[in-house]
């Protein structure tokens, strides 16, 4: 298994598709304005978050269950800034869509100017031939209100590629979030 180059990101987003919109270079400026960076790095590439977002709250008194989660314990949001509450979290997707190959696997970081800010951000594995919009998570682990920022980079995706295609893939199993649009709640 090898770490792919931002070469062959550029190659496979063209010839098959892998990112849709995508960026072949690292953007760090717009109009004269400084952006958190978004695009194609060394060995990956920086994904932005959409200026759709779910806001955690806790109106409600719900209790958080994956199997049998509460869409009421969200507030949707639309704009190009999100204030995430303190001690708190927010669901966002991808401004991309991906097609991932049979032999690649994906491992999603968050960004360093996010972190140092108390944010986390976590992104599951993109597996072999999954696609969609990736569900982003945002904890805001501060005791003040954090600010998220729409179509910019929040998350680095590094690709790796398998010596060989995996025997099942995520499409063979028929996966619960395969071709995932929007911002997707935990499904049992």
């Amino acid at each position: 298994m090898s770490v792919k180059s931002d070469k062959w990101i550029r190659r496979m987003a063209v010839e098959h598709g892998m990112i849709e919109p995508f960026v072949p270079r690292q953007i760090g400026a717009v109009d004269g304005g400084r952006v958190v960076s978004f695009g194609t790095s060394s060995y990956g590439y920086d994904i932005r978050c959409s200026d759709e977002f779910k806001i955690f709250t806790n109106i409600n008194s719900a209790i958080v269950d994956p199997k049998r989660f509460d869409e009421n314990s969200f507030v949707d949001y639309r704009g190009e800034v999100c204030i995430i509450p303190p001690n708190s979290f927010a669901l966002a997707r991808t401004v991309e869509f991906f097609r991932i190959p049979r032999d690649v696997l994906t491992v999603c970081l968050g960004k360093s100017t996010y972190a140092r800010c108390g944010i986390i951000v976590n992104v599951t594995p993109f597996e072999p031939e999954w696609e969609g919009h990736a569900t982003l998570e945002f904890s805001n682990t501060t005791p003040l209100p954090a600010k998220v920022y729409a179509n910019e980079g929040i998350a680095q995706v590094v690709f790796f590629q398998g010596d060989e295609p995996c025997e099942t893939s995520y499409k063979d199993r028929a996966g619960k979030y395969q071709g995932q649009r929007g911002v997707t709640l935990p499904r049992a």
